[in-house]
């Protein structure tokens, strides 16, 4: 049995509120990296540039963030864009869901080991089931599920949709 918590326009807003965030977090920024780590927190980094590319004169770059979901630690992290490309600069991860943490804790320390003018998260779903010490600076929506609910994230072009099921 399926739910459908947020619509496809409710998650436009979610987008938009979120860039309008980040856009303030960076207004003095020349470049702004974001970061989505491969699957929907990638999708969704796109859409999030997409409406941060209408509202600022600085240059968005999006950067694909490579992991092993289930088991980050076999393959490691790795990004699309080269180290010297994010050094200083303002970063901001980005997933879909945010479940137990392990994703992002992966991917936060991925982007520690360079100097980095600042980093922050953000996630469409934050679930609090987190076994790491990690935070979405910025949320879609907050939700307490138990841990046999699953959050299933559609992000389409025209018709996107987040589910709750058990």
């Amino acid at each position: 049995m399926s739910n459908k918590i947020l619509s496809h326009e409710q998650i436009q807003h979610k987008i938009k509120r979120m860039a309008y965030q980040i856009y303030e977090a960076n207004v003095n920024e020349e470049v702004i990296i974001i970061a989505g780590i491969e699957g929907g927190g990638l999708s969704f980094a796109k859409k999030i540039q997409s409406v941060l590319q209408e509202i600022t004169d600085a240059q968005v770059v999006l950067c694909q963030v490579q992991m092993n979901k289930k088991n980050p630690l076999e393959s490691g992290v790795s990004t699309s864009i080269p180290e010297e490309d994010y050094k200083d600069q303002s970063v901001v991860l980005v997933d879909d869901v945010l479940n137990s943490g392990t994703t992002l804790i992966y991917g936060v320390h991925h982007f520690l080991r360079v100097p980095l003018k600042q980093l922050k998260t953000a996630v469409l779903v934050n679930r609090n089931h987190k076994k790491y010490p990690v935070k979405a600076d910025y949320k879609g929506i907050s939700l307490s599920t138990s841990l046999q609910e699953h959050i299933i994230v559609e992000l389409k072009e025209a018709d996107s949709s987040v589910y709750l099921s058990e």
